[in-house]
C-alpha cells in the first residue's frame, strides 16, 4: 500500500500560497498581504494571508492550514460514512479574490488533501463569478483550465467541469455561482500519478485569473455596476455559508474561524425581489452566463 504523500504535498501547498501572494501583490500594486499564523486546538494550525484595501482586490484572502484530530466532522463523512470516527489529516490552500471593479469577476481556489484512517485522497478545483459576464473571459478561464487537465488525461477537464457546474450551484435560486471551472474530490489512485495531476492543475492559477483582471481592472463603472456588484456578492455569501463543503468541514473540525470566513466578500447587499431590467447586462448574465455552457 502506497505512503500517503502527506510531507510532499504540505511544501507543495506552502511554496503554492507565496508564489500566489507574490504574484498578486504585484498585479494589485498597491496594498501587501498581512499575515496571520495560528494553532487549532486540536491538532495543527495554519498561515491566513488577506489583502485589503487594494487597487485591484478590495478583499482576498489566500490560505494554508494543515489540521488533524481523532474523527472526522460530519461533512467530510456525508459521502463516506465508513470513515465516520476515523483519526485524520487535512492540508489545503484555499483563496478567494473580492476585485474593486465589478467587470473583474470573484475568483475561487482550492487544492487540498486528506488523510483519514487508512485511505487519503486528493480534491480541489477553482471556479470564476462574475457580475458582468464576457464570453472571452469565460472561455480563457476554461481552457487554461483544460489544457492543465488534457496533460494527465482527456476524460479530467469534461468530468471535473461537470461536477463543477453542478457542485457550484445555488439551489435555492436554481442557477450557477458562476461560470464554473473544475471541481473534484475524493480523487485517489497511484499517488504520483494524481499528484503530477494536482499539482499542475493548481499552477495554472495565475494563468487562468490575472490576464482576465488586467483587461477589465480599468473599466468604468458607476452606481448600478457598483450595486449589481454587491447583489452578487450576496449570492456568493449564499452559496457558501448553505453549502460549501469546505466551509462546513472547517467550522465542524474547530477551525480558525477568522481564516475560514475570509471568503465573505467585504460588502454585500441584498435587495427584496430584485429583478435585473429587461435587456440589460445584468440579465444577460442570468440568461446567458449562469448556467453550464461548453466554454472551452
Amino acid at each position: 500500500m502506497q505512503q500517503p504523500p502527506t510531507q510532499a504535498v504540505e511544501q507543495f501547498l506552502l511554496q503554492l500560497q507565496d508564489r500566489i501572494c507574490t504574484a498578486l501583490e504585484k498585479a494589485d500594486g498597491y496594498a501587501s498581504f498581512r499575515e496571520d499564523l495560528w494553532e487549532r486546538a486540536g491538532g495543527g494550525g495554519g498561515r491566513t494571508r488577506v489583502i485589503s484595501g487594494g487597487d485591484l482586490l478590495e478583499k482576498g484572502g489566500v490560505n494554508f492550514s494543515k489540521v488533524h484530530g481523532d474523527k472526522l466532522p460530519p461533512s467530510a463523512t456525508a459521502q463516506r460514512p465508513e470513515l465516520a470516527g476515523q483519526p485524520f489529516t487535512a492540508v489545503g490552500v484555499s483563496l478567494v479574490l473580492h476585485p474593486r471593479n465589478p467587470y473583474v469577476p470573484i475568483v475561487h481556489m482550492n487544492y487540498r488533501f486528506f488523510a483519514a484512517g487508512s485511505v487519503w485522497w486528493f480534491g480541489g478545483g477553482a471556479d470564476l463569478t462574475p457580475s458582468y459576464g464576457f464570453v472571452e473571459d469565460a472561455r480563457h478561464f476554461h481552457q487554461t483550465l483544460k489544457a492543465a487537465c488534457d496533460r494527465h488525461g482527456p476524460d479530467f477537464y469534461p468530468r471535473f467541469k461537470t461536477w463543477c457546474d453542478e457542485y457550484f450551484t445555488i439551489k435555492h435560486r436554481q442557477e450557477m455561482r458562476g461560470v464554473g471551472g473544475i471541481f473534484f474530490d475524493d480523487l485517489s489512485g497511484d499517488a504520483d500519478t494524481l499528484q503530477a495531476f494536482w499539482e499542475d492543475v493548481a499552477n495554472s492559477f495565475l494563468e487562468s485569473y490575472l490576464p482576465i483582471a488586467e483587461r477589465r481592472r480599468n473599466t468604468p463603472f458607476g452606481e448600478r455596476e457598483r450595486d449589481f456588484q454587491l447583489i452578487r456578492r450576496g449570492r456568493y455569501v449564499e452559496f457558501n455559508l448553505v453549502y460549501d463543503r469546505g466551509t462546513l468541514f472547517g467550522l465542524q473540525s474547530g477551525g480558525r474561524t477568522e481564516s475560514i470566513l475570509m471568503s465573505l466578500p467585504p460588502l454585500a447587499a441584498w435587495h427584496y425581489d430584485w429583478q435585473a431590467p429587461t435587456d440589460s447586462p445584468e440579465a444577460r448574465l442570468k440568461e446567458d452566463f449562469l448556467t453550464p455552457k461548453d466554454w472551452a
